[in-house]
């Protein structure tokens, strides 16, 4: 069994936020495999099953992310090294596609809260959304949405996103990594 879980906060008004680029990859995927949904209120989260693949939006708000990804790996004693967590980065270009397996958390409270729940060691999908030009914006800048140019020029690389996290079940991490991992847009 392998959870790919991807990263946002719950409800319409984040939908198009650089923060839930995650979610919109997961949606990605939800698309395309057609999933199962699986309830169960303890999971904290939208869980869906497609043959041996999970899919997880943890509705608990990023902060909490851990919460549920902790449940579910819990329920269906998933190993770390079978978990997928895709996420925004501020440190990549617009648009940049990175995975790595392990490492800090980088000041994500998403990340932050997965580690202090399951540990580091699982593998991650970055996501590159760029960064304001002043740290005092970080926030406000996360929770802001994509322009529509923006959202247009990304969308094939939600879908590289997608598709990597589904090659990392079958295929060894470097191998993805060398056909999968992206530079940065120029969305102008």
């Amino acid at each position: 069994m392998h959870l790919i879980v991807g990263l946002g906060n719950p409800g319409e008004k984040y939908a198009k936020n650089r923060h839930n680029i995650g979610f919109m990859v997961v949606d990605r995927l939800i698309d395309r495999l057609s999933p199962t949904p699986q309830s169960k209120s303890s999971f904290k989260g939208e869980l869906y099953k497609a043959g041996e693949i999970l899919l997880l939006k943890p509705l608990t708000f990023m902060n909490l992310s851990g919460e549920s990804v902790a449940a579910v790996k819990n329920f269906y004693k998933i190993e770390n090294e079978h978990i997928i967590v895709i996420h925004d980065d501020l440190d990549l270009g617009l648009g940049a596609v990175r995975i790595k397996r392990g490492g800090s958390h980088g000041g994500h409270n998403g990340l932050k809260s997965i580690d202090a729940h399951i540990g580091a060691d699982y593998i991650r999908v970055r996501f590159g959304i760029g960064r304001p030009e002043h740290k005092s914006q970080v926030i406000s800048y996360v929770l802001s949405d994509f322009t529509p140019k923006e959202l247009e020029c990304i969308g094939p690389r939600i879908e590289t996103a997608a598709e990597a996290a589904l090659e990392l079940i079958r295929k060894p991490l470097e191998e993805v990594r060398s056909r999968f991992s992206r530079k940065p847009l120029s969305c102008d």
